[in-house]
């Protein structure tokens, strides 16, 4: 491997993006990778022990409600 090549690469861990950037009101975190606002903003200056703790919190975390808000029902409840 060259110098050149080396330099390019990087033992850190990836980032959740899925490219699906939507963050939920009630939740304030990101439909597409579960991360906050601030986890998202700060991902490429965390250190590699604070990424694998986010990366091992995520599966657990539910980024969109998953309750009805109401629908019909409590629009004619009101």
């Amino acid at each position: 491997m060259s110098e050149n090549s080396k330099v390019w690469q990087r033992a850190e861990i990836d980032s959740p993006c899925i490219q699906i950037c939507v963050v939920q009101p009630e939740t304030r975190l990101c439909t597409g990778c579960a991360r906050s606002i601030d986890e998202i903003g700060r991902w490429s200056r965390m250190s590699p022990e604070e990424r694998r703790a986010i990366m091992a919190e995520l599966p657990a975390r539910e980024a969109a409600p998953t309750g009805r808000r109401g629908g019909r029902a409590a629009r004619l409840n009101r």
